[in-house]
């Protein structure tokens, strides 16, 4: 757990993923459309990833990719983040965090 605590310190947006996966890209993408830029990290191109992987097993994370932490705090997966967007709650929690700056809804 140490191990993912390290990764998420002071990065705004996390997102652990594997390179296979396109609910992780997905959610990326998705991220991305804001302006954002998450710090990915793939689990299946890492030294340690199989060890990170365990760790968002035990948060709670099923599957465990993707994983997405906004402000250092763990948000869930695909689901989570999916919902947050369907409430006009993720763009709140990517300002809070510094992620982003301004939004134009308007886009």
């Amino acid at each position: 757990m140490d191990v993912v605590t390290g990764l998420v310190a002071e990065k705004p947006v996390v997102i652990f993923s594997k390179s296979s996966c396109c609910m992780s890209h997905s959610i990326n993408s998705l991220i991305c459309s804001f302006g954002a830029n998450p710090t990915v990290y793939e689990l299946d191109q890492i030294p340690n990833g199989r060890q990170i992987e365990r760790a968002l097993l035990q948060l709670g994370c099923q599957p465990s990719v993707p994983a997405v932490f906004i402000g250092q705090e763990f948000i869930g997966g695909a689901n989570e983040v999916m919902s947050l967007q369907v409430r006009n709650e993720l763009v709140l929690l990517l300002i809070r965090s510094k992620a982003i700056w301004i939004w134009n809804k308007s886009k």
